[in-house]
């Protein structure tokens, strides 16, 4: 890398400032040990060149000092070198009153650092790290201090860096009498988004902390990320860096959550610290050893579901080590949380120091719960007995879980059965009581096909799939977001569908499957072709595709029928055959099923060559990343 320019800024006395704030909230203890001790971290990881810092403690930082600083110091950075702004004290926030500042403040406050004799609000110092940016450097800020995920620090054994705002205190770009004059609004403000990437200590609507005693007192999110940063060693991304200082604050307070932004998959948050290439797989969750064991940075929050927990099969969600030297090392999910899963290493010990990048390899699919109304003890142990069915009391509406299809059974005196959904209609027709489990099992598998996501996944805007009239336009989506083909003259429409790679370094394996309304899914629109960067694939290898009614369904005006193209994008090849069902008969014998079919859907390599074979024990390959996505389809016979 070229030359690292570092601005280090840390802010214990503000004595200045306090007779606004009051005498027991002003000043600080830790700042300026913090950024010491950045120094020293900095001088011992670079070496050559060695970095040029300019440090700026307590009365020093000034506005005008710290703004010129950006300017002037980091503003030397061009390209090929790093720009480093790492501040240290107190932030505050106020209301936006500014309509430019509204627009981009949802909680209608504006977040600003506290310098030593005013505030450097947000914008201003986003607009300063952008024009340093523009210059063609790797730009980073690293805030420690309170409300510093808008771009802006308790103090006991923890101590809050925030200071209530006081509207006499000046501010970059109206900066009140100074010795050097009035400060104007020249920085260049860039068109797109931000170029700069920041490591925040905490949200934009909390608190940054400090702890400790005498010279060894430090905010506690400074301390988390220089040790982090020591552990991990060079090559380590900002998003894992910034995981593995996540975790160690929490251990301290769980009312501070350090921020990384923009945290984009495969952008900015995935190069090295300090600029460079990264040497792990890019990958948008992240296993790290937590205070409370191992975890991975996905939730609820993230869509991730709780999966099995409290039913009869303990297995379920797996995130498999994407790492070519850990390829087939899995951790099974035990707890969901809001922000984190609580997982556990199956058959493998990873090291607690290290920060492993995983992706979703076994998905545990939400239960279907089941209302009975009338039976034999008999239908109940059947569907008792049934791993992706759960009994429920109540009504349709249920007082089963929050996720999941929710079926009612209605047993009739002459033994057989309507199966009806959570609206009162009919799922299928009525059918001999004793083949109920079969039928629940087979629809909730087609619905959890059809129903099939991947939170956060990095493949999410990769791919595209067009359905066009045959030799004709693109369709697009109604207004009830479903592509509708239409009979003409009595003729079954043609179309053409195609799935657009549009990533310009990935080769992506990708399966299009159709759900049809008889609860089927089958796979051989596109059985599984891996589309090279910038290509296309072709459904049918580009024969058109004809739509139609079935045989049992006259095609009289207003008929219809509903087909959902799900088409499942992944970085490996993955076994087909679970995404695979024959259309729902009482008539057909049951189907085989594997203990976990319908509860768990394995997204791993086949082991051998084919991809029509089924994954062995153990899994059968590292998953890589996987997306899914549904295109509603109708195809209908006009009025």
């Amino acid at each position: 890398m070229g030359t690292a320019f570092v601005l280090l800024v840390g802010i214990n006395d503000y004595s200045a400032l306090s007779p606004a704030a009051g005498p027991t909230l002003g000043s600080l203890n830790g700042c300026v040990n913090d950024i010491r001790a950045a120094r020293g971290w900095l001088e011992g990881r670079l070496d050559s060149p060695p970095p040029r810092i300019l440090e700026l403690a307590d009365g020093e930082a000034t506005v005008a000092a710290v703004t010129d600083a950006l300017r002037t110091h980091l503003g030397q950075a061009g390209p090929g070198d790093t720009a480093l702004f790492w501040y240290a004290g107190h932030g505050t926030e106020f209301p936006a009153t500014e309509r430019a500042h509204l627009y981009v403040e949802p909680t209608g406050y504006c977040q600003a650092l506290v310098c030593a004799d005013g505030i450097l609000i947000d914008k201003d110092l986003g607009a300063l790290l952008d024009g340093v940016a523009s210059g063609g450097a790797h730009t980073v800020a690293v805030l420690d201090s309170c409300f510093s995920g808008g771009a802006t620090r308790l103090s006991g054994d923890l101590v809050k860096r925030s200071l209530p705002h006081d509207p006499s205190w000046p501010a970059y770009g109206d900066p009140g009498p100074r010795a050097d004059g009035p400060q104007a609004r020249d920085v260049p403000v860039p068109a797109e988004g931000a170029r700069h990437v920041l490591l925040a200590a905490c949200r934009v609507n909390q608190a940054s902390y400090e702890d400790g005693h005498g010279a060894g007192r430090h905010g506690l999110f400074t301390r988390a990320l220089l040790g982090a940063l020591r552990d991990m060693g060079p090559g380590a991304t900002y998003r894992q860096v910034l995981a593995a200082a996540g975790s160690r604050v929490q251990s301290a307070t769980e009312h501070q959550n350090p921020v990384l932004y923009p945290a984009d998959p495969g952008g900015i948050a995935d190069r090295a610290v300090l600029g460079g290439a990264a040497d792990r797989p890019l990958s948008p969750h992240l296993l790290l050893h937590g205070p409370d064991g191992w975890q991975v940075d996905c939730g609820s929050t993230h869509g991730l579901s709780s999966g099995p927990e409290g039913t009869k099969d303990d297995s379920g969600t797996e995130f498999g080590v994407v790492e070519a030297d850990r390829e087939g090392d899995v951790v099974r999910v035990r707890a969901v949380e809001p922000l984190r899963a609580l997982v556990t290493p199956v058959g493998w010990t990873p090291d607690p120091v290290r920060i492993y990048p995983v992706a979703v390899s076994a998905l545990a699919l939400p239960p279907t719960s089941v209302v009975v109304e009338g039976g034999d003890r008999a239908l109940f142990d059947a569907i008792d007995a049934a791993p992706p069915l759960r009994l429920a009391d109540g009504d349709l509406k249920g007082n089963g879980p929050g996720h999941g299809q929710v079926f009612k059974v209605v047993v009739r005196d002459d033994g057989r059965a309507r199966v009806l959904r959570r609206d009162g209609t009919e799922a299928t027709a009525p059918l001999p009581a004793h083949r109920v489990p079969d039928c629940l099992v087979h629809l909730t598998r087609w619905h959890q096909l059809r129903d099939l996501a991947n939170p956060a996944s990095p493949l999410a805007s990769l791919v595209d799939v067009d359905v066009s009239v045959w030799n004709g336009e693109r369709i697009l989506p109604d207004g009830h977001g479903e592509i509708r083909c239409a009979y003409a003259d009595g003729r079954e429409p043609l179309v053409s569908v195609r799935i657009h790679n549009r990533s310009h370094d990935r080769t992506l394996w990708c399966v299009l499957l159709d759900l049809t309304d008889s609860y089927a899914s089958h796979s051989g629109l596109f059985p599984g072709h891996f589309i090279g960067p910038g290509r296309t694939g072709y459904a049918l290898g580009n024969a058109p595709v004809q739509l139609s009614l079935p045989e049992s369904r006259k095609a009289e005006p207003g008929a219809f029928v509903r087909d959902w193209l799900k088409l499942i994008v992944a970085e490996g090849e993955f076994s087909t055959v679970p995404f695979r069902l024959a259309p729902w008969s009482a008539d057909a014998p049951p189907a085989a099923r594997g203990a976990d079919e319908g509860h768990v859907l394995r997204f791993t390599r086949p082991p051998h060559a084919g991809r029509d074979a089924g994954p062995g024990p153990g899994g059968g390959g590292a998953p890589g990343q996987w997306h899914a996505l549904t295109i509603p389809l109708r195809t209908v016979v006009p009025e």
